[in-house]
């Protein structure tokens, strides 16, 4: 459904934009024939000027617009709502992750007494060492967790449980 939602908002935003540029040219062109006819000598015969052509314009210009306008609106109304619904969805995934990782988080303080290493973290929650030490740091600063290195440079978190 979302492509299709795509496919639609980018017709409508390219034909809006088509009909409203052929309603800008039109306009343009009939400024040019009224300023051509202006310039024209004074002994040249008026019936030589063609006023058909700038009904025709007329008829581009308004016609452009009507169909231009509310295309151009319907297809950034479709745009806008596919935007919005994406950051929706993005928003509920980014705090499913954040509820994920808090479950596991209070799960492994209960079941280690409030130890929890980087690695025993990131191997629980699947996340690659650096997002996983970032985890626990912010976690470690909201609880005011103590910090233990180990001889080998490993580091342990305890929270006071």
């Amino acid at each position: 459904m979302k492509t299709a939602g795509k496919l639609a908002s980018g017709w409508l935003l390219t034909l809006g934009f088509m009909f409203t540029t052929l309603s800008v040219s039109a306009v343009f062109n009939k400024i040019a024939m009224q300023n051509a006819s202006r310039r024209l000598p004074v002994d040249y015969d008026e019936e030589f000027v063609d006023t058909n052509a700038t009904y025709a314009d007329d008829n581009a210009a308004v016609g452009g617009l009507v169909f231009g306008v509310p295309t151009l609106i319907l297809g950034g109304w479709l745009a806008l709502g596919l935007y919005r619904e994406s950051q929706q969805e993005k928003k509920t995934i980014n705090q499913q992750v954040s509820d994920r990782l808090q479950s596991i988080f209070y799960q492994m303080l209960t079941e280690h007494n409030g130890r929890v290493t980087v690695l025993r973290f990131a191997m629980q929650s699947q996340l690659p060492a650096a997002v996983a030490r970032e985890y626990l740091d912010e976690k470690a600063q909201e609880f005011h967790a103590n910090f233990k290195v180990s001889e080998d440079g490993a580091i342990s978190y305890h929270f006071d449980v």
